[in-house]
């Protein structure tokens, strides 16, 4: 199984993230996002979209990291079978895609991309607007935890594929200590070995980008 991805990005966290904590067999193939590989023709060959990850099983190609993360899951308890459960797990997922991940998204946009590939300044107005949206949907979700230690009861998908998304948050200012429980509940993800590995891979690609961020600079 082969997967294209680019470790930096929160949507091939996610997917790194499942691969380490189910123990699959997996060969990364990087796509630098930054230097435009996600439109070289191979890529375009599995994914029209110019967008990774991208995961290879045999004949089978598969993309949209979501899909992926369920497609990884299937027959372990991090992908729940019970109507009601996967239910659960579903919902969170789709809110992440529609709700949390595009609000961090602006932000990071606007303070991390720009900077790392010399597009210009922050826009404040966009930061301020994807700031609010953050701040709202983190509230929704601490509401929503309640006493649970997991987003759906028990380990799931969509532990991996929220947390993924927050812990870019946290690299552009946008904080969870605002929100205890999202705060204690991300803490308990991010520290799981696979968790820690998957943001160990997205450290270690940063020094490749270090003349993008100084010529930006």
């Amino acid at each position: 199984m082969k997967i294209y991805d680019f470790p930096l990005s929160p949507n091939c966290r996610k997917v790194r993230a499942i691969v380490y904590e189910l123990g699959r067999p997996a060969e990364f193939r990087g796509v630098d996002l930054f230097k435009g590989e996600q439109r070289a023709p191979q890529v375009l060959a599995l994914n029209p979209n110019t967008k990774v990850p991208i995961l290879v099983d045999g004949d089978f190609v598969l993309w949209e990291s979501n899909a992926i993360c369920a497609y990884l899951a299937q027959g372990t308890p991090l992908l729940p079978t019970v109507p009601r459960a996967r239910a659960e797990v579903d919902r969170w997922c789709s809110w992440e895609l529609a709700h949390l991940g595009p609000a961090i998204r602006k932000v990071a946009f606007e303070r991390l991309v720009k900077p790392l590939t010399g597009r210009g300044q922050p826009d404040a107005r966009v930061v301020d607007e994807g700031v609010a949206e953050y701040t709202r949907f983190a509230s929704v979700l601490d509401a929503s935890l309640g006493d649970r230690e997991h987003l759906a009861g028990s380990l799931s998908i969509a532990d991996f594929v929220l947390a993924s998304m927050f812990s870019i948050g946290a690299t552009v200012g946008l904080e969870t200590a605002p929100h205890p429980r999202v705060n204690a509940w991300l803490a308990r993800i991010l520290g799981r070995p696979s968790m820690k590995r998957a943001l160990a891979d997205a450290q270690a690609s940063m020094p490749h980008h270090r003349d993008t961020v100084a010529r930006a600079s």
